[in-house]
């Protein structure tokens, strides 16, 4: 079985910026899931009016389980900013997929700081300067202030993802390296 990097946080934490120059370092596959779903579903806000949250949720987690299932060479893999938070009643295949990425070696939880009033207003400026988004500060506070605690219960290795892509990368790509040296 082919190594597989997963890179978790919250959106506007860096997972695809990083993730793409990671993928660069260790000459491996980049996957951002939220770029797959948008191509195999369509725009995400559409679906979640369409079929709501959970409905958006079981597709991504499925489309997560038939990615995984056709990995064919070493991967780095952004995960969507909900991912790791959903209820674990959400599919029947969750529990096992969620305990599986956060007990992997080479999962990384990404955060622009580790404590929730910086991590929040980073993580608002970011979504806020993204303007497909459609967000409002108090909608990103929101998730983030919900889904911070759960993130850092997460029993994995955590990287702050302020500063030079280049050096956050470098600082996640040794610690897959020394994981794979490991194994």
């Amino acid at each position: 079985m082919f190594p597989v990097a997963h890179l978790i946080g919250p959106g506007g934490a860096g997972k695809s910026t990083i993730g793409a120059v990671l993928a660069r370092r260790l000459n491996w596959r980049f996957v951002d899931l939220d770029q797959c779903f948008l191509s195999w579903h369509g725009h995400i806000g559409d679906l979640i009016d369409r079929h709501g949250y959970a409905g958006y949720a079981r597709r991504n987690i499925q489309l997560y389980a038939d990615l995984r299932h056709r990995v064919a060479e070493p991967m780095v893999c952004a995960l969507s900013s909900g991912f790791m938070t959903y209820p674990s009643d959400i599919a029947p295949a969750y529990p096992s997929i969620r305990s599986s990425i956060e007990s992997d070696a080479r999962t990384a939880l990404l955060l622009p700081a580790l404590d929730l009033e910086p991590c929040t207003s980073l993580i608002v400026a970011r979504q806020l300067s993204r303007t497909y988004l459609k967000a409002s500060a108090e909608s990103e506070a929101r998730k983030i202030r919900d889904r911070f605690p759960r993130l850092m219960a997460l029993n994995c290795a955590r990287f702050v993802s302020e500063g030079p892509v280049d050096a956050i990368a470098a600082s996640i790509e040794r610690f897959i390296r020394d994981s794979l040296a490991r194994a």
